[in-house]
């Protein structure tokens, strides 16, 4: 269980602050065992400071906390704090990433159901759309949803989501998909084949919806595997 740590001090020499926690990074390279700090300033007061860290468990924040290097940055970051700071340790109950969550909802949702309305919950009506293997860049919302449309009629892809990682506001995703040849693509009459992609998609987010997506995947291997393009042996 994760597990995060909320150190709340009261100080004027918040910069300070932050080049002792880069100097924590820069000592503990290595050895730390948390995977996530911060430091936050109170809006309403300059001087109240929480410093959040967080670990893959407890027993790893323990093991953090024995490293001569975490002791000593600590016992600096008193010297900064007008009063002694105080600790509250959670163990993460549930971590909602939203983003992610709509990402998902591309995947599980748009294609593998072939609900193409969901589009329009999950999108920016001013979405753009990059793909490496389409002349035409960007598109539109309105143009991807015809695209999937003419994909839906040709194949009945499944796709398996392999990783997704949050940054910011972008979610990338690699994925692989399946699917049958079954309908009309690009002149060729369906073949009953299947075939397989793998690729990695680029979401960026605004407000909880998706604005701005960049497609990788090798279409060019998918087109060989139907047989509409051969390469020379």
């Amino acid at each position: 269980m994760t597990f995060v740590q909320l150190i709340d001090c009261r100080t004027s020499q918040v910069e300070e602050m932050n080049r002792l926690l880069d100097k924590w990074v820069e000592q503990t390279q290595g050895k730390r065992t948390a995977t996530h700090a911060l430091v936050a300033q109170d809006r309403s007061d300059s001087t109240h400071v929480i410093e959040i860290v967080e670990f893959p468990s407890y027993e790893d924040a323990m093991r953090n906390s024995n490293l001569p290097e975490t002791d000593r940055i600590f016992q600096e970051m008193v010297a900064l704090c007008d009063e002694m700071p105080t600790f509250t340790d959670l163990d993460v109950v549930r971590d909602e990433q939203l983003n992610m969550r709509v990402a998902r909802r591309l995947y599980d949702e748009c294609i593998n159901q072939r609900r193409l309305d969901v589009l329009d919950e999950i999108c920016s009506p001013d979405y753009q759309e990059h793909d490496a293997n389409n002349d035409r860049d960007p598109i539109t919302l309105a143009e991807s949803k015809e695209n999937m449309r003419q994909q839906f009629e040709a194949f009945t892809p499944t796709v398996r989501v392999e990783n997704m990682l949050a940054d910011g506001d972008l979610v990338m995703v690699r994925w692989d998909s399946t699917a049958r040849h079954e309908g009309e693509f690009m002149g060729m009459p369906p073949t009953g084949k299947e075939l397989r992609a793998s690729g990695h998609s680029t979401l960026r987010f605004s407000e909880g919806r998706i604005v701005e997506a960049w497609w990788n995947w090798d279409l060019l291997h998918a087109l060989r595997e139907i047989g509409l393009i051969r390469f020379a042996e």
